[in-house]
């Protein structure tokens, strides 16, 4: 039921030197289903990554921050469904060890350049063994076919590329992948982002990249206000396409990388959202001149958070005063209702405290009836501003995670 989303096809999704892509089946879950991801790495790169701030974050988040600080680097990425791997505690962390052990073998590196990823059931043992015994058996894939292994309750893989000229000389290219659909909510955005550039970056640089982009993209979504335990969002900078090596921030190329990886990154969560669980609607709210760009986006998540507002988006029903009740527990300090202004689309639907002289019912119903709806507010309070993407709430939702597990 994804919102304007498609399946894209292999060739539209480019490969990316120093990358290799494997995929394999460990019947973590469910048997005959690729359910294991290996991304193997040249020894020359860089990463950043940035990850859930659920308390309760899962065993591999833990490992892969840990080994995240080693000094020699990144040499692979190994990713499994239908099992989470948090709330497990002390056994959960050494069953992601595990997995990192067999990788670091299979690879020949150490087990410290190893970065696990994990997504699937809460509070069940990881079952590492049958995970280990696959990675032998592993394939040669494509970005597409990876995409579609690391889904759960995804209804598309979320595959896409980019590639334009950095500098210069050099033309640079990026591949991303992404999963999620269900407890997505910032801090991140369950959801997994997989982003690969064969631009040479340093390290700080494409940490600062990272967080910079996933800000705009990964941690400006919500589907139902959960945010996950294993949330993760890595960059890899393979550094193969030939081009002398950004390092600060004052290099011109810094802005132009990070417009395209960006851009990806935008895309790549844009289509979390469109195919959020039992989603029929995607929505766009933006809010204009707050006093900082934090006030914006709590107002944003105010109204991208109510479940009152998003049945009513699923509806199509112009129950407008939901959005105005939102604004008003947002939390904002000395709101000036009279100021604000509430538009649906370009429809203006209220201002001075209350409903615009020129607004109809017929008019917001027009508005609600598509599948892609904007809503803006303006706070006229400031200068700042800030874009948050939700979808609608619908019965499926409630279907969907009400058979989760079985």
């Amino acid at each position: 039921m994804a919102v304007n989303l498609r399946e894209k096809e292999a060739a539209e999704i480019l490969t990316v030197d120093g990358a290799q892509v494997f995929i394999g089946q460990a019947g973590v879950k469910k048997p005959d289903h690729n359910d294991l991801t290996l991304i193997v790495l040249n020894k020359a790169n860089s990463v950043g990554a940035v990850f859930t701030q659920n308390r309760f974050c899962a065993a591999p988040v833990h490992i892969a921050k840990q080994h995240l600080t080693n000094e020699n680097g990144i040499r692979a990425l190994v990713i499994n469904t239908g099992n989470a791997n948090a709330g497990t505690g002390a056994q959960g962390r050494e069953d992601a060890l595990a997995v990192c052990a067999a990788v670091a073998a299979q690879v020949g590196c150490d087990i410290e350049q190893v970065l696990p990823f994990s997504t699937g059931v809460i509070l069940e043992p990881l079952p590492a063994q049958k995970i280990i015994r696959a990675l032998p058996g592993v394939k040669a894939a494509h970005w597409s076919d990876a995409a579609r292994a690391i889904m759960t309750t995804d209804t598309v893989p979320k595959a896409a590329s980019r590639e334009a000229k950095i500098g210069q000389n050099h033309t640079v290219r990026a591949t991303g992948i992404a999963k999620g659909a269900g407890m997505i909510h910032p801090n991140m955005a369950t959801m997994l982002g997989f982003i690969v550039t064969d631009a040479k970056v340093s390290q700080p640089v494409l940490q600062m990249i990272t967080q910079e982009i996933a800000d705009l993209s990964f941690n400006s979504i919500t589907v139902d206000g959960d945010t996950s335990t294993n949330d993760s969002f890595v960059v890899v900078a393979t550094g193969k396409s030939g081009q002398n090596e950004i390092d600060n921030i004052a290099d011109p190329r810094y802005e132009q990388l990070k417009a395209m990886l960006g851009s990806l990154a935008l895309e790549l969560a844009q289509a979390i959202v469109r195919d959020g669980e039992g989603a029929t609607k995607f929505i766009t709210i933006q809010v204009d001149n707050a006093e900082s760009r934090a006030e914006a986006r709590q107002v944003a998540y105010a109204i991208a958070h109510s479940p009152l507002v998003k049945t009513a988006f699923f509806a199509s029903d112009p129950n407008l005063g939901r959005i105005l009740a939102a604004i008003g527990y947002s939390g904002v300090p000395h709101l000036d209702t009279d100021k604000v202004r509430l538009y649906l689309g370009d429809v203006l639907v209220a201002e001075h405290g209350g409903r615009a002289a020129s607004y109809t019912e017929a008019a917001g119903q027009a508005v609600m009836a598509p599948a892609e709806i904007t809503v803006r507010v303006d706070l006229q309070r400031g200068s700042h501003g800030a874009t948050v993407y939700t979808c609608d709430l619908s019965k499926e939702y409630v279907a969907i995670n009400a058979d989760y597990r079985s």
